[in-house]
């Protein structure tokens, strides 16, 4: 099954725009963790934590399992002539992004509960 020209590079600029905004959120996460973990204020490194619960819950976990490498990336494997089993290197993409996000909601019970102490 192949996709119209059209679609394909709809699709891929989709891929590609979200994928590129999930590495723009998940590095906003990381600069509030690091000035959070710097901060020698306790309010200003609990309003980090509150904030990096907010965007892990409203951006990042959004991203990752609905637009960038899942759902996009699985839609331009099946509908190219690449396909997700054909050539190794699309599987080597597509799996480590599965298990990052298997991960990532592993540990929102955690963000949670380090936002919510540091609220407290």
């Amino acid at each position: 099954m192949t996709m119209p020209p059209a679609l394909r590079k709809f699709t891929l600029v989709v891929h590609v725009t979200s994928s590129v905004s999930s590495l723009g959120a998940v590095a906003c996460f990381l600069a509030l963790g690091l000035v959070g973990l710097a901060s020698a204020d306790v309010d200003t490194a609990g309003s980090l934590y509150v904030a990096m619960d907010a965007i892990a819950r409203l951006v990042i976990v959004p991203m990752v399992l609905a637009s960038p490498s899942l759902i996009t990336g699985l839609v331009q494997a099946l509908g190219t002539v690449w396909g997700l089993f054909r050539h190794y290197w699309v599987l080597a993409k597509f799996l480590p992004t599965v298990l990052t996000a298997v991960v990532l909601l592993l540990q929102l019970d955690l963000i949670g509960y380090v936002a919510g102490e540091a609220a407290t």
